[in-house]
């Protein structure tokens, strides 16, 4: 379904050198980022596989995978990764 959003000239810019430089297009680009953002409130995200490998880690507290996620999700896009 095609959808049309206004951007700033600067924020397009942003994000066309971003999924350049990621070699993808802007739509899988901004696909992504909307990936990373929480769930609407009310609807419980799905996360196939997503305990594998917690075992491991020698955390002994409760591990909150969206936060995880979504603390690294926010690290490689400051470091540009």
């Amino acid at each position: 379904m095609p959808v049309t959003i206004e951007l700033s000239d600067d924020a397009l810019a942003r994000l066309e050198s971003e999924a350049g430089r990621r070699g993808i297009t802007l739509d899988e680009l901004i696909a992504e980022l909307a990936a990373a953002l929480p769930a609407p409130a009310g609807q419980a995200r799905r996360h196939r596989l997503g305990f594998v490998g917690i075992g491991a880690s020698g955390r002994t507290e409760p591990l909150d995978i969206d936060r995880e996620r979504a603390e690294l999700a926010a690290k490689k896009l400051a470091e540009g990764a």
